[in-house]
Formats: C-alpha cells, sequence, structure tokens
C-alpha cells in the first residue's frame, strides 16, 4: 500500500513538470528547460567541456563567441613590471618632493620649516628607517640597501642645482675669444659630495665582508643561550641588542685579524666623516637666538672650577679631563655646551672693538686668545674619545636656523654616515669584547686545573716561601746584604729581562725562560726574582 502511494505521488509530479514545461515551449522563445535533460545537459562532455545550452537551442555565431584570454609571454610581462615599477617609484618621488617644497607642512598654510631644514630632516629620517634595524654584523638586506641608494640619490640631486658662476672663455666665430660666466657646481658640494659617497659605500662594503662568516653568531635577550652577565651589563646600556656568542675556544687568529682590519677600516671613516661634519657646522653661522641665550663672560659660562682649571699657567688637557665627571653622557654633555658657549664668548670678545660695550672685559687679548686655543684643545678631545654624543646646544641651533641649502645637504649626510660608522665600530667591539671575556675564562680554568695538579711537596714549598715571617737561608747563614749586591753585580749580564715579569695570564708567557747552567746563582736572587717552587731546585 505504502508503495503504491509513492508511485502515485510520483506521477503526479511527472504530470506538473511536463505541464510547466509546456508553457515555456509554447512561447517559441529560446529559453532554458527545467526538465531533467537540461540538467545532463550541463554536464562535462568525454573532451571535458561542459555544455552551458539547453536542447533545441540555436548555436552562437562567431560575433557571439566568448573571446580568448590573451597569453603574455615573458619579455611582456617583465616590461609590465618594471612599468609598474617605475610608476610606483615616481609616485614617490612625488611625495617626498611634495614634502620637501611644503616644508613639512601638509595644510599648505605657509608655516613649515625652510627648505634646508626639511632636507636635513628627510636625510635624517632616511638613515633611521634603514639603519635603524643594522642590530648585528651582516650584510644589508637587498631590499633596503637597493631603497637606501635609491632614495639618497633623490635627495643628493638637490645639489646638482646648487651651482656658482665662473669665468669661462668661449671663442666666437670670428676666432676671437670672450670670457663668459658659466655655472657649475659649488665648489664645497663638488668636493665633498663625492668623498661622502665613496665613506658611503666603504661601510656598506664592510658589512656586506660579513656575509660568510660562521665564527660568532648572535642570540636574543630572552634567549637560554644568553649570558646573564652580558644581559645584566645591558640593562641600562645595549640593552635591547642581541648577544654575540663565540665559540667555546674563542675566534680563531684568521677571525680576530679579519675583525680587527674591519675595525681599523670602518675607524678610518668614522674620522673622514667626523672631521668633514666639523668643517661644515664650524662654516655655518651662529645663530643671533644662541648669542642672545648666552652669559656675558666665559667665566659665567664655565663656572668658577672649570674656569680655573683652564686658567692656570701649566694647563695639561689630559690632566683637566681627567678630574672632570665624565661618568655619564649627560654630564660630557654639559662639559660641551659649556664650553663651546665660552668659545663663542671670547671669539665675540676678541672680535669686539668697542671696549665700552657689554661684551668688552679687563682681560688681554693674548690671554683671552690662549683661553680660547685651550678651550678647543678640550672640545677635540671630547669629539674624539666619545664620537657617540648627541649633538651639542650650538650645533642644534645651526642646523635649525641654517638657511643654506648645500651646507645642510654636507652636514646631514655626514652625521648619518658618522652614525653608521660608530654603529658598525661598537658591533664590532661587541664581538671583540665576547672573545676576551672567553679567553680569559679558559686562561683562569687551565690555570685552576694546573694549581689543583700540584704536589703536596710543592704545596709546603709555595707556604713557605709566601709565609710572611719565614726564614730563608740566607738569614739563617747570616749572609749580608753586601754579599748578596756584589753577588748580583757579577750576573749583571745575565739578569732576567722585563719579559719574564709579565703577568701569567698571557698565553706566550707560559714557558719559563731559557736557564743558563754553567753560572753561579745565588739563594738570595732565586728567592726575590722566581715565583714558581720548582724554578729553586
Amino acid at each position: 500500500m505504502v508503495r503504491a502511494g509513492e508511485q502515485e505521488q510520483h506521477e503526479g509530479y511527472r504530470s506538473k513538470l511536463f505541464n510547466f514545461r509546456g508553457i515555456f515551449e509554447g512561447t517559441g522563445k529560446h529559453t532554458k528547460s527545467l526538465s531533467i535533460d537540461t540538467a545532463t545537459s550541463l554536464e562535462p562532455t568525454e573532451d571535458g567541456a561542459a555544455s552551458s545550452r539547453s536542447q533545441g537551442s540555436k548555436p552562437l555565431n562567431d560575433s557571439e563567441k566568448i573571446p580568448k584570454a590573451k597569453v603574455l609571454s615573458k619579455e611582456e610581462i617583465a616590461v609590465k613590471e618594471a612599468k609598474d615599477k617605475l610608476m610606483q617609484e615616481m609616485e614617490q618621488m612625488k611625495e617626498r618632493f611634495a614634502k620637501l617644497l611644503l616644508g613639512e607642512d601638509m595644510s599648505g598654510g605657509g608655516k613649515g620649516v625652510s627648505s634646508a631644514l626639511a632636507l636635513s630632516n628627510a636625510f635624517t629620517n632616511l638613515a633611521a628607517s634603514i639603519f635603524g634595524e643594522q642590530k648585528r654584523l651582516e650584510p644589508m638586506p637587498a631590499e633596503r640597501k637597493a631603497k637606501w641608494r635609491k632614495e639618497i640619490d633623490w635627495l643628493l640631486s638637490v645639489t646638482d642645482y646648487v651651482v656658482e658662476m665662473v669665468p669661462s672663455q668661449q671663442k666666437s666665430k670670428d676666432g676671437t675669444n670672450m670670457e663668459i660666466m658659466t655655472t657649475r657646481q659649488r665648489t664645497d658640494l663638488h668636493i665633498n659630495i663625492p668623498a661622502l659617497r665613496k665613506l658611503d659605500a666603504m661601510l656598506i662594503e664592510c658589512l656586506d665582508n660579513f656575509k660568510d662568516q660562521n665564527e660568532f653568531y648572535y642570540v636574543s635577550k630572552d634567549s637560554g643561550d644568553s649570558d646573564q652577565d652580558s644581559a645584566k651589563k645591558k640593562n641600562d646600556d645595549k640593552w635591547w641588542l642581541p648577544t654575540p656568542k663565540v665559540p667555546a675556544e674563542g675566534l680563531s687568529d684568521g677571525a680576530r685579524k679579519f675583525l680587527q682590519y674591519q675595525k681599523d677600516c670602518v675607524n678610518q671613516v668614522l674620522k673622514a666623516a667626523m672631521a668633514i661634519n666639523a668643517q661644515i657646522l664650524t662654516e655655518m653661522e651662529i645663530p643671533e637666538s644662541y648669542i642672545d641665550s648666552l652669559p656675558k663672560n666665559g667665566r659665567a659660562s664655565l663656572g668658577d672650577s672649570i674656569y680655573r682649571s683652564i686658567t692656570v699657567e701649566f694647563f695639561d688637557p689630559d690632566q683637566f679631563l681627567s678630574t672632570m665627571d665624565l661618568s655619564s653622557e649627560h654630564k660630557i654633555l654639559d662639559l660641551k655646551n659649556r664650553i663651546e658657549a665660552s668659545i663663542v664668548i671670547w671669539k665675540r670678545k676678541m672680535n669686539q672693538k668697542d671696549s665700552k660695550s657689554a661684551w668688552g672685559s679687563a682681560v688681554s687679548l693674548e690671554k683671552r686668545e690662549l683661553f680660547e686655543e685651550r678651550a678647543e684643545t678640550i672640545l677635540l678631545l671630547l669629539k674624539q674619545r666619545f664620537p657617540g654624543l648627541p649633538q651639542s646646544s650650538l650645533d642644534i641651533s645651526k642646523i635649525q636656523y641654517n638657511r643654506d641649502v648645500g651646507q645642510a645637504v654636507l652636514e646631514s649626510y655626514s652625521r648619518i654616515l658618522e652614525s653608521l660608522a660608530f654603529t658598525v665600530l661598537s658591533r664590532i667591539d661587541d664581538v671583540l669584547q665576547a672573545d676576551f671575556q672567553i679567553q680569559s675564562q679558559n686562561l683562569q680554568g687551565r690555570r685552576m686545573s694546573s694549581v689543583s695538579r700540584m704536589s703536596p711537596r710543592e704545596e709546603i714549598d709555595k707556604g713557605s716561601a709566601e709565609a710572611p715571617g719565614a726564614m730563608t737561608l740566607s738569614d739563617f747563614m747570616g749572609w749580608g746584604v753586601d754579599q748578596g749586591d756584589s753577588e748580583l753585580k757579577k750576573l749583571d749580564s745575565f739578569a732576567v729581562t722585563d719579559e719574564f715579569f709579565k703577568d701569567d695570564d698571557d698565553p706566550k708567557q707560559q714557558k719559563l725562560p731559557a736557564v743558563v747552567t754553567n753560572k753561579k746563582m745565588s739563594y738570595l736572587e732565586n728567592l726575590g726574582v722566581m715565583r714558581s717552587p720548582t724554578s729553586r731546585h
């Protein structure tokens, strides 16, 4: 019964479906059928193509066929990618130079900084974005290196249009020579820009030289392999940097020489960049706002104690710095600011003609010139000993109020190269310091093992020799000091050299010096010189 009911229900559905199909077929339009045949016509054929038309419909003519997608060749794809990249770079260049023209004032209200300061900030921001992630001695990624070279070329292209007028000879059609004025790149830019580009290339090459090194590696601060002592030392300084690690036996001689060579090269780059930067800052004009903030004399700027130390009759700059508190960066920078302010005051007083003005003083010009030379010497020593110091108040004021675009480019470019060189130098020193600590630990372990292997008889002899109240053989026999002196005079030609008194920590000095067996040695000489108990027998 149930099966018969289901069959009747199925026949009823089929009749309704045929009626519904007849309605659409009577219209005479090419419409899709909802019959079971339509579903089968949508299935893929044997050749893999699926028919999208129902049975009984007309085929599409040539104009109605779907066009096939064009297949691009590899050359066309490469040209398209290069074109897209060029368009992207052009958009970036437009954005950069739009910010420079607006003076970093995106509102366009004319409240932006000068073009010189905008360029200086652009150099600084670019270096921070590129080299801020250089935490290890490893080559720069290719993407960052390409970005650095591309954008530094953009910024330096401004200097191609900073020109000066120079006389030149021109030959006319009738053969006569005429002197005309032509333009060329300004002299300071023509000299310093190629030099700075060379220093830039040397620093990048130095980082590339660490490509294949496998002598040392880095571990993060949170890693279990990191040294706890070194991590504690980095709590106050360089705590964010990874810790360099060297093998258990230390670096090899070749790796140590390689690091030292790279350190010397980077040190030369650092000195050259510092010299160019200092020269450009010296040529910049001192802003009036800085001069107005200065006291009226150098004594008030330096303070009584520093002023007395500089104005003494016999002045030693090294002795002066040894008496100063240079324990923190803030104190060093404060001393630098005071000395620079005093130099500016003394120079203005020497150039001041009216002695009755506020800048006048009873100190003679000769003494003031002498004080200025001493202050400049101290300033130079500070820059050499602490090359990573932040900019002083005078430098910041000069950069902020500078209006010379050429000087702004030279100062900022040399400053970021100086900062990069100092960073690479610090990374090399960290690896060398890690190697030194490993060597010290290994040497100390060897010394402890040698002491543990000492025989009981040797320990007794060593204890008796080192006892403060122990009686020597010369005391027991009653030998006088004169005899000892005469004996030492006789053996003066066999005196022990200074090489013997060097610290035993030096691995090269572990062997005892050659002993001459045919000379006569006194007990007094042996007890006074020899350190090892075994050398007395």
